[in-house]
């Protein structure tokens, strides 16, 4: 069912909340995080977390959201994807992903500006990932790398990227590139609402993308603090 058929209960609706109803975090120290999901990790990540080169490097919640998710749903169709993650800082998504699978077909790409390059390096040396997990710049709205394209990534996974609106129109543009490349590619996009601005971003989204709430069966948890799941996929 795409978006137009459905209806969103009020209650889930990124729109049934107030403008700045959900505060930014506060910043947290550098320092390194272990998390294992519920146990859906049966070894824990080791995250390391360092603001010094921007936001991207704090363990931010829907990070955490989204990777729990692609665990507990996409395990195996995991296994066998082209999986490429924008946006990426320290890399919790993606790592959690090359961890948590029992084997990867491809390299999986960590992706973000070139200041978070060395964390999220010093994040995949942390978990020994070396062999499955490469990181690399891209910076949203430019024109996507040769290796990118050969890659051609079929699962796109986007977790916290709605935080800066100049940024919105170079992060669709970004996703529309990426789904010209592997049309039948899926965005896997989790965010948190913090301010009404948030929602043109997804608004944008709904003109260019079929936009598909995802079930969850924590989803009643994370709605209340503002988390939404989505999937994109082309019209």
């Amino acid at each position: 069912m795409d978006d137009k058929e459905r209806s969103p209960s009020p209650e889930f609706s990124p729109l049934a909340f107030g403008e700045d109803l959900a505060p930014l975090p506060e910043y947290k120290a550098a320092g390194t995080t272990e998390v294992d999901f519920s146990g859906l990790l049966g070894e824990p990540l080791k995250l390391h977390e360092d603001l010094k080169s921007g936001c991207g490097g704090q363990l931010w919640p829907a990070g955490m959201v989204l990777a729990k998710h692609m665990l507990r749903y996409h395990r195996e169709r995991l296994q066998s994807a082209r999986i490429l993650e924008l946006g990426a800082g320290g890399g919790v998504v993606g790592l959690t992903v090359a961890k948590g699978c029992a084997r990867l077909d491809h390299p999986l790409y960590l992706t973000d500006m070139v200041e978070m390059e060395p964390l999220m390096r010093q994040n995949i040396s942390l978990n020994g990932l070396e062999d499955r997990v490469k990181a690399r710049v891209l910076n949203w709205g430019e024109p996507l790398s040769q290796e990118v394209l050969e890659h051609k990534p079929n699962i796109i996974l986007a977790a916290d990227c709605v935080y800066f609106e100049p940024a919105f129109p170079l992060l669709l543009q970004t996703l529309q590139d990426l789904l010209a490349v592997e049309p039948s590619a899926t965005i896997f996009f989790c965010f948190k609402k913090r301010r009404r601005a948030d929602m043109q971003f997804l608004k944008a989204a709904r003109k260019t993308f079929t936009v598909t709430e995802i079930e969850d069966e924590d989803r009643p948890v994370f709605s209340r603090d503002c988390l939404f799941l989505y999937t994109f996929t082309r019209k």
